[in-house]
């Protein structure tokens, strides 16, 4: 068997990677530092059509969507909110508190952080589900203040699509920008000033979302400005499956996440021949009959996606490790146990049942996941994206003078004699 090392390096990957848009994607970012709301109005001009004076969605905008909303969709709204909540409030970790030693108290404390910047994506497809994964978890954190940034909409009067705006305003946020791509990242994460009567748009701490190759990129320039909480590229799916998988609902599955982009991934990791060729009929029928056809082609013809044959699941499993997808469906006859044996996935879908469009939907679970085999490091969007620990640390007299020796001793160590300094003075009866 390859080695991991090599194994990663056959796996199929998009031909462009992010580090080949990172000069545009620098060129932009540096633009909307320099030139604030002016940089952002060329940039909506140039990139999606539309004129704006400012990116901020006036309420009754936001008001309006909400009255449109369908009664189907509002409904599917408010269970997958429903679902995501009880997840979410599930995630949050608890204080520690630890005494080391008689009057020596330690707390690992988690505070939500001030403010956040949320990007949903627009493009070929809209994403209220991607409001509902960015904001529950933020609000479920305590996060006390939030702005949402989607791209701008021609056809709907330089707005963000009105679905996306009533899923806002059904979870309470009311401030929400047109702003799409990487001057959105850019706005979100330094700010930009208000001039000439115009509201300014303050900086975050943490900004999360999926977005295309740009916004991944820029998240990635803008990382230690702010947080973030993965970089969420463009979609992809790999599905481990046996002789016993239905090569139907496989097939269903690849052509589901076919259809985001042209350039998503979907990756069929199998040790049976037969199965490989009953799913690659059943591709060629589905990908024929759906709505995106031509997306789904093109996505399914790519460098990202194919079917790789494995010698058996165990090989399977190092081939999926190796190559940390987004998204990974098992289906095998054990599907539970090859699951709890995966190590590298954003996500990982057991059995034929549950399919990647529950977990994009309704499942509970979030939908923003490392992309582009960061899995391998990065976690997908959960609450803790918006927590960060503090330690408190409460120490009495003698609990100090306990350790006082140790902190002399290793200060000299490191040639740092004031350190140990700082403690012998507390004990010094002529004082500092």
């Amino acid at each position: 068997m390859l080695s991991p090392g090599e194994l990663k390096s056959l796996m199929p990957r998009a031909a462009a990677s992010a580090q080949s848009s990172e000069s545009a994607v620098q060129a932009i970012i540096d633009d909307v530092r320099a030139r604030g709301f002016d940089s952002l109005g060329d940039l909506a001009r140039r990139f999606d059509g539309v004129e704006l004076e400012h990116p901020r969605v006036p309420a009754e905008v936001i008001r309006a969507a909400v009255a449109g909303l369908d009664d189907d969709v509002r409904a599917a709204l408010e269970e997958s909110i429903r679902r995501a909540r009880l997840f979410a409030q599930a995630q949050v970790p608890a204080d520690v508190e630890v005494e080391v030693a008689p009057g020596a108290h330690l707390t690992h404390k988690w505070i939500a952080v001030d403010r956040v910047g949320l990007y949903v994506p627009g493009g070929l497809a809209v994403y209220p589900s991607s409001v509902v994964m960015n904001v529950v978890p933020a609000q479920v954190a305590g996060v006390g203040s939030i702005a949402l940034a989607s791209p701008p909409q021609k056809e709907f009067g330089g707005w963000p699509h009105p679905v996306i705006l009533a899923a806002a305003s059904m979870l309470g946020i009311t401030e929400v920008y047109a702003m799409g791509g990487a001057q959105a990242v850019a706005a979100l994460a330094y700010g930009i000033d208000g001039g000439s009567g115009q509201e300014a748009i303050d900086p975050v701490n943490v900004i999360t979302g999926p977005g295309n190759v740009f916004v991944a990129t820029a998240k990635r320039l803008v990382r230690g400005i702010v947080g973030i909480d993965s970089e969420a590229g463009t979609t992809e799916i790999a599905v481990l499956a046996d002789a016993t998988a239905d090569a139907e609902l496989v097939a269903a599955d690849l052509v589901s996440q076919a259809e985001h982009d042209p350039q998503a991934a979907s990756v069929l990791v199998t040790d049976s021949d037969a199965l490989a060729l009953a799913v690659v009929d059943a591709l060629r029928v589905r990908a024929a009959a759906t709505r995106h056809a031509d997306r789904v082609r093109t996505a399914l013809s790519g460098p990202q996606s194919g079917v790789i044959l494995v010698d058996d699941i165990e090989h399977g499993i190092a081939v999926c490790d190796a190559y940390a997808s987004e998204h990974l469906e098992i289906q095998t006859a054990d599907a539970a146990g090859v699951a709890g044996r995966i190590r590298n996935a954003g996500a990982i879908f057991v059995g034929a049942y549950s399919p990647v469009s529950l977990g994009d939907y309704c499942a509970g679970s979030n939908h923003v996941l490392p992309t582009s085999g960061t899995a391998a490091f990065a976690s997908g969007l959960n609450v803790t994206t918006f927590l960060r620990a503090v330690q408190l640390v409460n120490y009495g007299r003698e609990a100090l003078r306990e350790v006082s020796s140790s902190i002399v001793s290793l200060s000299e160590a490191e040639n740092l004699p004031a350190h140990g300094e700082a403690v012998t003075a507390r004990f010094d009866s002529v004082g500092l």
